[in-house]
């Protein structure tokens, strides 16, 4: 079943589907990373947006410019 992107609440933008490519692909492109590193970052530490932004601000630190 896909996401209906009509039915949208605040709850929606917490969180990034690791099985939506769409928010995988928006992520990934977000923080320059690859989709498989944004799935396994979904996989390590969850969901949770907020988490994965300073996780993923980490990874970007630690490969440099």
């Amino acid at each position: 079943m896909t996401d209906n992107k009509t039915q949208q609440d605040g709850r929606d933008r917490t969180k990034v589907s690791g099985s939506e490519d769409y928010e995988v692909e928006y992520f990934a492109e977000k923080y320059g990373l690859l989709p498989v590193q944004v799935k396994d970052l979904i996989a390590r530490f969850g969901n949770n947006r907020a988490v994965l932004e300073k996780e993923a601000a980490k990874l970007q630190s630690d490969v440099g410019p």
